[in-house]
C-alpha cells in the first residue's frame, strides 16, 4: 500500500518503512507524528483519489531527527559597478520514517524497528553501502583491551635501551 501526502508545500509518495526528508516539523527525535494531508491512496482495493484530500486517511511517521539541510549560496553582482555580495542559507529539515498508512478501508503497518540514524548513515543505506553491524558478545564488549599497555611497555623498554647505550658511549 502507498500514499501520496502533502507537507511543507511539497508532495511525497510514501510506503510503510520509507525514510523521507521534509521541511521542518515540530517535535523531538522519537516522536510519533500523524500526517493527515493524504491526497491519494493505492492498495489492494485499487486507487483512491481525494478531492482534494481523502477524509479519515492518515499516515503515521516517527521523527528521526531535525537537522540543517545543504548549504545554498546566494551571489549578487552588478557588473562594472564593483558590487558583489555573497550570502548563504541552510534550511531546517526533518527526517521521517513512515510507520503506517490507513484509510479507504485499508491499513498497512511497518513491522521494523525505528532507529535514530545520522545523516551519513541514512545516505549510506540509501546507496546500499552501509556496513552490517552485528551485536558483539557482552564478554568481549566489557573486557578492556590490553594492547595499549603492551605498546607503552615496549616503548619504555626501547627508551631504557637507548639511554643505556648512550651512557656507555
Amino acid at each position: 500500500m502507498y500514499a501520496v501526502i502533502k507537507t511543507g508545500g511539497k508532495q511525497y509518495r510514501v510506503q510503510p518503512g520509507d525514510t523521507i526528508v521534509v521541511e521542518k516539523l515540530a517535535g523531538e527525535a522519537g516522536d510519533v507524528l500523524s500526517l493527515g494531508s493524504v491526497l491519494m491512496l493505492g492498495g489492494d482495493k485499487g486507487v483512491t483519489v481525494g478531492a482534494p484530500l481523502i477524509e479519515g486517511a492518515a499516515v503515521a511517521a516517527t521523527l528521526i531527527e531535525t537537522r540543517k539541510g545543504e548549504k545554498i549560496k546566494i551571489f549578487k553582482k552588478t557588473r562594472r559597478q564593483g558590487y558583489r555580495r555573497t550570502n548563504g542559507h541552510r534550511q531546517m529539515e526533518s527526517v521521517l520514517r513512515i510507520t503506517g498508512i490507513e484509510g479507504a478501508g485499508e491499513k498497512a503497518k511497518w513491522d521494523g524497528k525505528v532507529e535514530l540514524m545520522t545523516k551519513a548513515e541514512i545516505n549510506l543505506r540509501a546507496r546500499g553501502l552501509a556496513p552490517r553491524v552485528e551485536a558483539a558478545p557482552a564478554a568481549e564488549a566489557e573486557a578492556p583491551k590490553p594492547v595499549a599497555k603492551k605498546a607503552s611497555a615496549k616503548k619504555a623498554a626501547a627508551k631504557t635501551e637507548t639511554t643505556a647505550s648512550s651512557d656507555e658511549a
